[in-house]
């Protein structure tokens, strides 16, 4: 089949749109990406999704439009990726859109009790004629489950060694890791979770310092002219959720623009410099990641492979190396991913498997009561040709 996978991610700052060809079924699952694109945001657009995460600054009009809105901007991606890939919409068969998360609730004992993506999937079928799979989260978190990390299924089925333990990190707005078993290894299990911040702090902490003229620390630079300031790293380690036992999610309600506020309001208070609290925000996030496979790893991994915007700031990516002594890092490049559509890639073959009523959790990675069937079908022009080509 093929299948368009739509991203955006904590970091909003893009969508990215693969389309892939998916064969066979689990264990013997492919997926292969035929063309990918990522897709801009008009001016402006990125600071009202990331108001539309802030409980202060959102209402629910504003929501309400920018669900619509999204889900305007998703269609024109979709359609932008057909048209580059050299295709039509009736050579696609199916859309699976993760949307645009905008709230994760997580309780103070750290069980998921709701969570909101928008982006109006029906708006998307409607402007493709594609059906359209979106709202994935929400099963597995009725299931029980933490709702994420989603894309430890995905690596599951694509990345496992033959004899070596992995931990997929990605490196979003939020960090998440899943631990991925060898392929000769038949009894343990895939164990995932959010190591805590990725991104979120630092771009944070960037826009808030630059007053909004910069939205990133662009190649790692700032923290690389910067110093760590190790006392205060070790004050800001001691964040309860870097404790809390998985299974666990976290996301811009704890680790967002607020805290990143905040970080640069305390560190310049005590006389540290702009690049300074940046270099240590940044090795914030390489300790929570190194911090969290010493204390819940299943085992060393041998190889550790970063994707998601961070895997490309080599100062991030410096620390990592650091503090992983025995674990090769790599990037999904190195093993023949684009980290940069991965997390689309994943929601094309999350949609896949729901169209032929698969589940797309292991509750091992979510906490969820039972393995579920994820999302929500909103036929489109292809509906019932899609029944026959594939049902009957």
């Amino acid at each position: 089949m093929k299948v368009i996978g739509l991203m955006s991610g904590t970091s909003a700052d893009a969508i990215d749109a693969a389309l892939c060809e998916i064969d066979g079924a689990p264990p013997q699952l492919t997926a292969r990406t035929l063309h990918a694109i990522t897709y801009p945001y008009p001016d402006g657009f990125q600071a009202r999704i990331l108001e539309g995460c802030l409980p202060e600054h959102s209402r629910v009009d504003t929501l309400c439009q920018l669900n619509f809105d999204m889900g305007e901007l998703f269609a024109k991606a979709t359609l932008a990726v057909i048209e580059a890939a050299g295709v039509t919409p009736a050579d696609v068969d199916l859309i699976g859109s993760h949307g645009q998360t905008v709230w994760h609730m997580v309780q103070p004992g750290g069980a998921v009790s709701a969570t909101l993506q928008i982006t109006e999937g029906a708006v998307i079928a409607e402007r493709t004629g594609i059906t359209t799979i979106n709202n994935f989260r929400t099963r597995d978190v009725a299931a029980g489950g933490q709702g994420a990390p989603l894309t430890g299924y995905a690596d599951w089925l694509l990345l496992r060694h033959p004899t070596a333990w992995r931990a997929i990190q990605n490196i979003g707005g939020i960090g998440n890791v899943t631990f991925l078993p060898p392929l000769r290894d038949s009894h343990s299990v895939p164990v995932a979770f959010d190591t805590g911040p990725g991104n979120a702090l630092i771009d944070g902490a960037v826009a808030f310092i630059t007053d909004g003229r910069e939205s990133y620390d662009r190649d790692g630079q700032r923290a690389q002219r910067g110093h760590l300031d190790e006392d205060w790293l070790h004050d800001l380690s001691a964040h309860p959720y870097y404790a809390q036992k998985p299974p666990k999610t976290t996301g811009r309600e704890l680790f967002g623009a607020t805290m990143a506020a905040d970080l640069v309001r305390t560190g310049r208070a005590n006389g540290i410099t702009d690049d300074d609290i940046i270099a240590t925000i940044t090795g914030l996030t390489a300790a929570s990641i190194a911090d969290a496979y010493a204390r819940f790893g299943p085992a060393r991994p041998e190889e550790v492979i970063l994707g998601g915007g961070g895997a490309r700031n080599p100062a991030l990516v410096s620390l990592l190396q650091t503090l992983l002594p025995g674990s090769r890092v790599l990037t999904h490049e190195d093993v023949g991913l684009d980290s940069d559509n991965k997390e689309a890639v994943v929601f094309a073959l999350l949609a896949h498997e729901t169209w032929h009523n698969r589940p797309g959790n292991l509750p091992s990675l979510t906490g969820a009561d039972h393995p579920a069937v994820l999302g929500q079908i909103i036929p489109g022009a292809n509906y019932a040709a899609l029944i026959r080509k594939t049902w009957c």
